[in-house]
């Protein structure tokens, strides 16, 4: 019998970022790396979250949305 192969996501293998980074330098960023989200960490290296493509993209498109508009500054939800 063959295991089945199970695919996951694990904030392990994301890459981490400040939440002081700006929209633009994150998304730059996934892209890069080819992923669809980042793990936020505060100014202690400490993990806070998740930040996802999506999110960022909705913020970019967003009609107030400026280049420095930085990931911490992004509305909860």
């Amino acid at each position: 019998m063959t295991p089945a192969r199970t695919q996951y996501h694990s904030m392990a293998h994301a890459p981490r970022i400040c939440d002081d980074m700006t929209v633009e330098v994150a998304l730059s960023l996934m892209a890069g790396a080819q992923v669809d989200h980042l793990v936020l960490c505060d100014e202690d290296d400490q993990s806070t979250g998740l930040v996802t493509l999506a999110r960022l993209t909705v913020q970019r498109n967003a009609p107030t949305y400026t280049d420095r508009v930085r990931v911490r500054d992004l509305p909860k939800g």
